[in-house]
């Protein structure tokens, strides 16, 4: 039996384990889905290796990836990693000159992409950095080497010079320096080793219900190590893995593959509920008191029969009338949706739970590679607002100020080029500071409650941490998005995205003439809706985060346009600077 300590130890297990799987990893082509076998894995990983062999890499070479999701991913990760070369993926959507700036920080030496689109992106600052020897696409383009040159070096080449340098790579080699994405400054290059990321896949591993014969659905960027991760981790199981490139089209591919998993941004698992409740929205009669009977057991769920007997048998007819039919539009074999990168609305998880679709939260950060915490099916594995439990071999304690420290064998090597800042978060005990604040719940459980760099202190001195205010407020179906504002302010404030197409809905029941965002926002109707939506919800706030004034924005808020970062997470300095005018209006008569 394979003893995987490398991360490419992975294929000689599917030598042994997998190697008759006829769908390793599935795409779309021409709106036919395709497969390759474990036979192709392999050989392509090992044709590539060679390849690269023979333009003249060597380990410890730097080469940049801007890629798409696609089963080429793991042929190139693969590849690299084989000869000791270090993958730098990069997201397609950062600016031009993070682009410049990574290529000539980890002098690149060649350069991996999709396609045409990634490829003009990057096409300006090509000449600028002296390490690139040549850009290759997967895409066939004009003017551009295709990947497949590199495979047919490959071909030429001693299979035997691959097998002396494999036995030369270290679990602690570095495998990957991914940047992270972050909201402000300079994008920093984690250094990941094999054995942080073989630590971080065996640990979730033991506390995973899944098995070969099960398919997995990626579409999270694979450059993003959550989604990486568990890329990995269906591997080690020898599922399949199907992959999609278009965020439009994950609600159909998801009918049409019937995965049994897959991973999601809560802004993901937003929307679907979305779509949910618009369909019960359009109901009418019978149905329609039927659905949002469903939609309320929902809302209070609770693991374990917590709730008793009565509630469960309630639940069994509601999942007979109603929830059924939401596991039958997303593919009807679910066993499990993995939430992360960001708090999830526990209106959502006891939603999607009730509806037997057991979302299980996480947290993790790029520099742990990266799961710290996981809720799971073992015993006393999940609680609603808590991420899980610690993961087995990570150590967490919480600091005086609330900030979640981590010890753990995932841990990074540390900052590329930065051990300074990498001094900055890792203390001499070795400890990690998260940047994170949180608790421990009856003892297991961690808990995140804000960023500490995002929490705010009031002009009178009142500290407030706007996540979790801003958590609640989206559980109104009014509410898409929003920013909760105050820094040295004498009250709270906020600007909102509302989500337009609940309004257009709900102005349609009311005859209100809804013409465009930017006219149904000035509406009185509508604002003083909204702030009812508010007043509700200040509720469960203290006095000093209750939102005294709210803006309304018409503007779509996106990674293209600047408002969010790559993981989908507010750029809180960005989008403060972009509506300046408006905030100090907000506080122009400070009350």
């Amino acid at each position: 039996m394979t003893k995987i300590i490398r991360i490419f130890d992975l294929l000689d297990q599917y030598k042994e384990k997998y190697i008759s799987k006829k769908d390793a990893f599935g795409f779309k082509s021409h709106n036919v889905w395709n497969t390759y076998s474990s036979s192709d894995y392999i050989n392509y990983v090992n044709e590539f290796s060679l390849g690269l062999l023979k333009l003249g890499v060597k380990k410890g070479d730097k080469i940049a990836t801007i890629m798409v999701n696609c089963p080429e991913w793991n042929f190139i990760d693969m590849g690299l990693m084989q000869i000791g070369a270090i993958q730098v993926p990069i997201y397609p959507t950062i600016s031009t000159s993070n682009f410049k700036y990574i290529f000539n920080e980890v002098e690149a030496k060649y350069i991996f992409v999709s396609n045409n689109e990634i490829f003009q992106k990057i096409k300006p600052v090509i000449p600028e950095i002296a390490s690139i020897k040549e850009v290759y696409s997967i895409e066939k383009l004009i003017n551009v080497k295709n990947w497949q040159e590199v495979l047919n070096l490959g071909k030429e080449n001693n299979y035997k010079n691959l097998q002396k340098i494999k036995s030369t790579i270290l679990p602690d080699d570095i495998a990957t320096i991914i940047y992270t994405s972050g909201t402000t400054g300079i994008p920093k290059g984690v250094m990941l080793s094999h054995s942080n990321f073989i630590s971080n896949i065996m640990a979730c591993s033991i506390i995973s219900p899944f098995k070969s014969s099960h398919r997995a659905f990626s579409f999270l960027p694979l450059c993003h190590v959550y989604e990486r991760m568990l890329n990995y981790l269906y591997q080690n199981f020898g599922m399949s893995i199907y992959y999609s490139d278009n965020y439009e089209n994950i609600g159909r591919n998801i009918q049409e593959i019937k995965p049994h998993t897959f991973c999601a941004v809560p802004r993901v698992l937003e929307k679907i509920c979305d779509k949910i409740e618009k369909k019960g929205r359009g109901l009418t009669g019978i149905k329609k008191k039927l659905f949002h009977w469903a939609v309320l057991l929902g809302d209070i769920y609770e693991v374990n029969n917590a709730n008793g007997f009565v509630y469960e048998l309630k639940r069994r007819i509601a999942d007979f009338l109603v929830f059924r039919k939401w596991r039958k539009s997303l593919g009807g074999n679910l066993i499990m949706i993995v939430s992360g990168g960001a708090p999830l609305q526990q209106r959502i998880s006891r939603l999607f739970w009730a509806a037997r679709i057991p979302v299980m939260t996480g947290y993790g950060l790029t520099e742990t590679s990266p799961v710290v915490a996981v809720s799971n099916f073992e015993k006393d594995g999940f609680k609603f607002g808590t991420v899980g439990p610690v993961l087995k071999d990570v150590e967490v304690k919480i600091a005086k100020d609330g900030e979640i420290l981590v010890k753990s064998p995932g841990l990074m090597q540390g900052y590329y080029n930065r051990p300074d800042k990498t001094k900055e978060v890792i203390n001499e005990n070795g400890w990690f500071h998260t940047g994170d604040i949180g608790c421990m719940e009856d003892g297991r459980y961690l808990k995140i409650t804000d960023r500490k760099k995002e929490m705010f202190k009031t002009s009178g001195g009142k500290y407030v941490a706007p996540q979790v205010i801003e958590n609640i407020v989206k559980e109104s179906p009014f509410v898409e998005r929003i920013i909760v504002i105050g820094e040295k302010r004498r009250f709270t404030s906020a600007l909102i995205l509302p989500n337009f197409e609940h309004l257009e809905s709900w102005c349609k029941i009311k005859n209100i003439d809804f013409t465009t965002n930017k006219a149904i926002i000035k509406n009185k109707l509508i604002i003083d809706r909204i702030d009812r939506e508010i007043s509700e919800m200040n509720f469960k706030f203290n006095k000093v985060e209750q939102i005294k004034k709210f803006l309304l924005i018409a503007d779509d808020w996106t990674v293209e346009t600047g408002e969010l970062s790559p993981t989908l997470k507010l750029r809180r300095k960005f989008i403060q600077e972009k509506y300046k005018d408006a905030i100090n209006d907000i506080y122009r008569f400070e009350n």
